[in-house]
């Protein structure tokens, strides 16, 4: 039997020993590990504590050289000063800072009570900071987002007095700095009272003095607890929770308002009975008189420039009292002459009603740069901005027959060209129980798209939409591309480029504005640029970059909207001495016009005319037509007002000429089908008196579709400007052309219309309008 002891190198007790080894070079390295992060931690608490040193000498050091600064001298009631494009020429102002301060005891203790339950509840007791704000900021910072607000009352004090509105964290850290010295050096009372005296409500009213008449017109010492409650809470933010901005506004409001309470409450400020009685409801609000800055044609810019700078993310402070410098892109010779001439036509076509209904016409112009999209001119309709905010240059309404470009664009995209055929005569659609009518039933027989764009032939442009998949709803997609935004009216059924879709004036300059700008989308703005009272820009418009409808489409759209003026209904333009591409349009319903419309530009300028009437804008036009007319048509009173406004917005500019036609789906760019029946001439009716466009044989490509070299035209349309023989007023002698109707009434004799047309009644026996070309 062998030895335990000698088992050999490969026994257990070997093995065991062996293990032990191990074990003691495994102890060896983890204590070397700890002993390493031993080192390494404690090295880490010194570079910390070092740092926390640092810093916390840095802290004291920036703390003990910070003073107070003097509010006397570095806070200033800036005005912000609004200028005509030129830059010189002023349009007005927002807000000198309308500020009566009142001393502690004259105010109320309910606004006291009020601010301090709406914005800082522990406000008697804290140093003057939040930490809770802070370790906001902090985890916002964290999180790459801005420097939080949400501050103490010191705090916002601090920020409005002293600092500047930025979301930096340096100056953050010296809100909080200059809080907790405020905290330790100025009493309570004199902190609150300045802070009320010095914050923003809204209304251009800055401190609770000018708020207490802004929203109750009584002075601050007669506020009611109600009251005090209503403007804590529009302070916290005033373009939320002002109650003129409709009922959404108010009931943000009343929310706001009973958190208010509650705290008010909570802090035995009211009892339970008073609390119940106010939770209720808001206080009423008395009529105010308005600042009348407002006053006048401009207060419905300034009004624009205001809620442009609001969606570009100012604040109201930043423009009521920011001392910015805003620099609009109105110009101020085009914007007297839209005045000027919008009330001239509009007491000439009034006096045809008689005086009592003179008053209720209203005359809207628009007119867009079309190469920046920034508005140059705009008359609203009424005089004075604070007996009338309703501006008509920016209510939808009708577009009527000048929605019928988008329908041409559509055709375009889906395989129709200018010489497209469409059916120019009464037809009924697959799927309607109601006919599609021209003017007076007048027959066209086939026609090309090119006349129907020029004579408005409502017929061809039901017949075209019918053919293309989801036509309508291709139409809308056009429009929208051009930059018109979607409203009422805007149903998708083959009738739509007859015009039910509203569309405001100032959208319509717009939109025909994209098609001068060649297809680039032109969006409406009014505001160029702001610098702040340093110099330094804050904000610049952008040009627009984005092509949205097609080049060589928007070319050949351009190009009969142009036939339109030389040849078509528009003629009443023809002499502006500038190459001029439009569309007029009337809209009816039964047997009144509600809306006549004359569209057009040049390369330089785009501009809408809109004539309503009535309170909501929808009164029959009829009583105000030209002496002569029938009926009141786009060509005539919209027509003339644009042509007076154009010879003024023009002055001085050179002629330029439109591109040539691209002939898309004939000789240029094919889109969609390319198998239309194409019509080589234009068809004329004998009862039509509007010419062919006067292009030379070689213009007209052929009918087949496979032709592969663009046709030429003659030089004139890019040298010169149109040179028809039509007189600017002589519309009233013209035949009329192609427009959609039910009936032929009696007071509107067929012989006798100028150009403009009806609309037959749309199936289920729903009225659409009476487009008119």
């Amino acid at each position: 039997m062998a030895d335990p002891k000698r088992r050999g190198r490969s026994g257990a007790p070997r093995r065991a020993a062996s293990a032990g080894v191990s074990g003691r070079s495994s102890r060896r390295r983890r204590s070397r590990v700890a002993t390493f992060f031993r080192r390494l931690g404690f090295t880490v608490l010194v570079l910390f504590l070092a740092m926390a040193v640092t810093i916390g000498v840095a802290a004291i050091v920036f703390y003990n050289r910070t003073n107070l600064p003097d509010p006397n001298k570095d806070f200033q009631t800036n005005t912000s000063f609004v200028y005509f494009h030129d830059g010189k020429s002023k349009m007005g102002s927002f807000s000198i800072q309308n500020r009566q301060t009142i001393s502690y005891n004259e105010m109320p203790e309910s606004i006291k009570d009020a601010v301090i339950s709406a914005e800082n509840r522990s406000f008697w007791e804290d140093k003057g900071i939040s930490f809770e704000g802070i370790v906001r900021s902090a985890v916002a910072i964290a999180r790459g987002g801005d420097v939080q607000g949400g501050s103490t009352i010191t705090q916002q004090y601090i920020k409005v007095l002293y600092l500047t509105q930025d979301r930096t964290m340096q100056r953050k850290f010296r809100e909080l700095v200059l809080a907790v010295k405020m905290g330790k050096q100025v009493p309570k009372q004199e902190i609150l009272a300045g802070y009320l005296n010095t914050i923003y409500f809204g209304r251009g009213a800055y401190g609770i003095e000018a708020a207490a008449k802004a929203y109750f017109n009584v002075s601050a010492s007669k506020l009611t607890v109600p009251q005090s409650a209503v403007l804590a809470s529009v302070l916290n933010n005033p373009s939320l929770f002002d109650p003129s901005d409709g009922v959404a506004a108010r009931n943000r409001l009343l929310n706001r308002y009973r958190y208010v309470l509650d705290g008010m409450l909570e802090a035995g400020n009211i009892t339970q009975s008073q609390h119940d009685e106010y939770y209720r409801a808001l206080p009423k609000f008395p009529e105010v008189p308005i600042n009348n800055r407002w006053g006048g044609t401009n207060g419905y810019l300034l009004k624009m420039v205001e809620q442009e700078l609001l969606n570009q993310g100012f604040t109201e402070s930043q423009i009521n009292g920011g001392g910015l410098r805003i620099t609009t892109t109105f110009d101020v010779n085009a914007q007297k002459a839209a005045v000027a001439v919008g009330k001239q036509y509009q007491r000439t076509a009034g006096a045809n009603a008689g005086a009592a209904r003179a008053k209720q016409l209203h005359a809207a112009i628009a007119s867009v740069d079309a190469s920046s999209g920034g508005v140059i001119a705009l008359y609203g309709g009424n005089d004075d901005y604070i007996s009338n905010t309703r501006n008509w240059a920016t209510t939808a309404r009708p577009a009527a027959s000048t929605f019928k470009t988008y329908a041409a664009i559509a055709g375009m995209r889906h395989g129709f060209s200018l010489r497209s055929s469409l059916n120019g005569d009464t037809f009924t659609p697959n799927g309607d129980s109601v006919p599609i009518r021209n003017e007076f039933n007048e027959e066209y027989g086939t026609v090309t798209l090119q006349k129907a764009v020029e004579d408005s032939i409502n017929t061809a442009f039901v017949d075209m939409v019918s053919q293309i998949d989801n036509g309508p709803a291709q139409v809308v997609k056009a429009a929208n591309d051009a930059g018109v935004p979607k409203g009422d009216g805007w149903d998708l059924n083959n009738r739509i480029p007859l015009g039910v879709a509203e569309v405001s004036p100032l959208n319509q300059a717009a939109g025909y504005a994209t098609l001068a700008n060649e297809g680039k989308r032109v969006d409406p703005h009014v505001v160029a640029s702001v610098t702040d009272s340093s110099g330094r820009t804050l904000y610049t418009a952008k040009a627009p970059s984005q092509q949205t409808v097609e080049k060589d489409i928007s070319h050949d759209v351009t190009y009969a909207l142009e036939n339109v003026v030389n040849e078509g209904t528009g003629t009443a333009v023809s002499d502006l001495g500038y190459p001029v591409a439009g569309k007029t349009g009337t809209n009816g319903v039964g047997d009144d016009i509600t809306s006549a419309w004359f569209v057009a530009f040049t390369r330089q300028i785009s501009t809408a005319v809109m004539f309503v009437a009535g309170d909501s804008g929808n009164a029959d036009l009829d009583p105000y037509a030209a002496p002569g007319d029938p009926t009141f048509f786009g060509g005539t009173y919209p027509a003339q007002t644009w042509a007076s406004y154009m010879r003024v917005a023009m002055s001085g500019k050179s002629p330029q000429g439109f591109p040539e036609p691209d002939w898309v789906n004939l000789s240029g760019h094919h889109y969609g089908g390319t198998d239309r029946k194409e019509v080589a001439t234009p068809t004329q009716t004998a009862a039509s008196a509007t010419s062919a466009p006067t292009t030379t044989p070689s213009s007209a490509p052929p009918s087949s579709a496979t032709v592969t070299i663009p046709p030429t035209t003659t030089s004139t349309r890019t040298t010169s400007a149109p040179t028809s023989s039509a007189a600017t007023h002589e519309t009233s002698t013209r035949k009329p052309t192609g427009e959609q109707t039910a009936t032929t009434t009696s007071k509107k004799p067929n012989h006798e219309q100028p150009e403009e047309g009806r609309g037959a009644e749309a199936p289920g026996g729903r009225h659409s309008p009476r487009n008119g070309g």
